[in-house]
């Protein structure tokens, strides 16, 4: 885990320049609020807004990103002014609170707008349940609101908006589907019903802090697809909240709201979030659990008792996650494996084909865009077998077989880039060979993708070429995959 963190390539410093201005635009928000005014309760919402708009607006383009941004309010504000309307009514509250999360996680079949724009508002109830918030200090949290989203736009848009030097990201689309069939659709239903078990259950618990369960129930669900994804994140989830939790027993209950150091160490915990979360979800709850410690050390509330509850809490959101997902509608790990791993391969056919366009003398064949599509693919097909090559997978034949298929697809992906880079020669040619390999290579992702028999690979001795060489490395990692893959004498990838 400590590896994760810390040996993880950074390429181009993009999850240094990520923290670092987080923390600037919190720090500058934070700022701002307490310079108009407000109390400790506004600079805390304003805080928590700036984070908030800083991490989850993850818009392809610039301009995206700023419409994004512009919308947060409109979603936010109006949630803020119902969950503060129905603080003094319990069942009401629960209900508005469930209907939240659903129309959150059903938002996300729009894209990364849909996905911004639904955990904002989530959040957005659950902080007024975080600072109990009532009728009389909304204009206070509207003011603080809108002055941290202004000031975190003016660090992300102006000060330090990297972004306009760097190419555009590109966002695979979720696998489709129409009603039920539709991912989206369905996590929305299990949400829904595993966020009720955690209402229910974390208020038994305890009636002040039910919120967190329902916290931790609605984010195991964030950037998961299937079962398998849900179950590994909760458990890394609920492991990183007891490692902060025994970091706050020695950082954070010491301090007792000291303000000076707490705030140091806030600042401390919003880099390790923005720097750790696409590496580890894990350190990212360790700071998330330390921050939110600190914070109520400030609120003048923490108490290792308080800590103890949060554990409790934490472990019921988990339980309602994995209740959910195993049998509310379940999304099966085998289909979602399934359809990343064939969007890779198509991906795959799709750089072949472009690259020999350029080889063959056509100037508007560009493979770069879908080397960058085949990248994020990737992403998605590692994130999807991540619970089959997880430590704690009884299951070693298929965690083996897992490993492979990973392995070869990285295979596949070097020698796609080694073949674009060739091709981006001007002075690389084209010959019968070239052809007759790059037919090959569309052949075995045809037959891999639709059930035919994968061609056999040239033999011989490897080419000198160094464009023949790329494709008779990536006709060998193909015609290697058809094993793990398709083998009909063994158990699936993964189960049912």
């Amino acid at each position: 885990m400590l590896k994760r963190v810390f040996m993880t390539p950074d390429p181009g410093r993009s999850r240094l320049r990520f923290a670092a201005r987080a923390v600037l635009g919190i720090g500058l928000a934070v700022v701002v609020c307490g310079l108009a005014g407000t109390s400790l309760v506004g600079a805390v919402t304003g805080g928590l807004a700036a984070l908030l708009a800083l991490f989850t607006v993850t818009d392809a383009t610039v301009r995206g990103q700023a419409v994004t941004t512009a919308l947060l309010p409109v979603v936010g504000l109006p949630v803020l002014a119902a969950a503060a309307a129905l603080h003094d009514h319990p069942v009401a509250r629960g209900l508005a609170f469930l209907a939240v999360v659903g129309a959150g996680v059903y938002a996300r079949r729009w894209g990364p707008r849909g996905h911004s724009l639904g955990v904002f508002a989530f959040m957005t109830f659950f902080i007024a349940q975080f600072l109990h918030a009532t009728g009389d200090r909304l204009p206070e949290m509207y003011a603080a609101v809108l002055l941290a989203l202004a000031a975190a736009a003016v660090v992300r848009f102006g000060v330090w908006c990297y972004e306009r030097r760097l190419p555009a990201p590109v966002v695979p689309a979720p696998p489709a589907g129409t009603g039920l069939a539709r991912i989206t659709t369905r996590q929305a239903v299990q949400a829904t019903a595993g966020a009720g078990f955690a209402l229910v259950a974390g208020q038994m618990v305890s009636g002040d802090r039910w919120y967190w369960a329902v916290g931790a129930t609605w984010w195991v669900f964030v950037n998961t697809t299937s079962r398998g994804e849900t179950l590994v994140r909760g458990f890394r989830r609920v492991l990183g909240t007891v490692i902060g939790i025994g970091l706050g027993f020695l950082i954070a209950v010491p301090l007792a709201g000291a303000a000076v150091p707490s705030a140091v160490l806030a600042a401390a915990c919003v880099f390790g979030i923005f720097y750790t979360a696409a590496v580890s979800y894990t350190w990212m709850m360790l700071c998330v659990t330390l921050l939110a410690e600190l914070l109520y050390g400030l609120l003048g509330v923490l108490s290792p008792g308080l800590l103890a509850l949060r554990l409790a809490e934490t472990g019921v959101g988990a339980l309602g996650a994995a209740l959910a997902v195993l049998l509310v509608l379940p999304v099966t790990t085998h289909a979602v494996n399934d359809a990343w791993i064939q969007r890779a391969l198509r991906c795959v056919h799709a750089c072949t084909a472009e690259a020999a366009a350029r080889l063959a003398g056509t100037e508007n064949a560009d493979p770069a865009p879908r080397v960058a599509e085949l990248e994020q693919l990737l992403g998605r097909v590692r994130l999807s077998l991540g619970p089959l090559v997880h430590p704690l997978n009884p299951m070693l034949h298929r965690k083996r077989r897992a490993r492979r298929v990973l392995a070869l697809l990285d295979d596949c992906a070097r020698e796609i880039r080694g073949l674009v880079a060739v091709a981006a020669d001007p002075e690389a040619s084209h010959d019968a060979r070239l052809a007759a390999a790059c037919w090959r290579v569309e052949a075995a992702v045809e037959a891999l993708t639709g059930g035919g028999a994968v061609p056999a690979r040239e033999a011989g001795p490897l080419a000198a070429e160094p464009a023949l060489a790329h494709l008779h490395g990536l006709e060998r990692a193909l015609s290697e995959l058809a094993a793990p893959l398709r083998n009909p004498s063994r158990p699936p990838l993964v189960g049912a």
